[in-house]
C-alpha cells in the first residue's frame, strides 16, 4: 500500500512540474489577436489616407459646371430679328453680350 501511495505521489509531482513546462495556448491566441488588431488599425489608416487623397483630387479636379443663365425674352427677340436681317452669329453675340453657342441655340430654336 505504501508503494502505491509513493507511486501516486511521485506521478503527481511529475505532472505538477510538467505543467510549468507546457506552453499556454491562451498566450498564442492573445498574440494573434493583438497582431490582427494592429493590422486592422494599419489598414484603416491606409484607407483614410486614400479617401483623403481622393477627396482632394475630386475637389481639385473639375470645377462645378455653372448653371446656364436664362436668356431674357427681349434679348432673344433681338437675336432673332438680327438673324433675320442677315447679321452673322459672331456679330450678334458681341452686340447682345451672349456667347456664339447661346446665339446659335436661339437661332436653332426658331428653325
Amino acid at each position: 500500500m505504501l508503494y502505491v501511495l509513493l507511486g501516486i505521489w511521485g506521478v503527481s509531482i511529475l505532472l505538477f512540474l510538467s505543467s510549468f513546462l507546457q506552453k499556454d495556448p491562451l498566450i498564442a491566441v492573445e498574440k494573434s489577436v493583438e497582431e490582427l488588431s494592429i493590422n486592422m488599425y494599419q489598414e484603416q489608416l491606409k484607407l483614410k489616407k486614400r479617401i483623403k487623397v481622393l477627396e482632394e483630387e475630386l475637389m481639385m479636379g473639375s470645377p462645378l459646371p455653372s448653371p446656364k443663365k436664362a436668356i431674357n425674352e427681349i434679348i432673344r427677340n433681338q437675336v432673332i430679328s438680327l438673324h433675320k436681317q442677315g447679321v452673322p452669329p459672331e456679330k450678334i453675340g458681341s452686340l447682345s453680350d451672349l456667347s456664339k453657342e447661346d446665339v446659335r441655340s436661339i437661332i436653332q430654336g426658331i428653325s
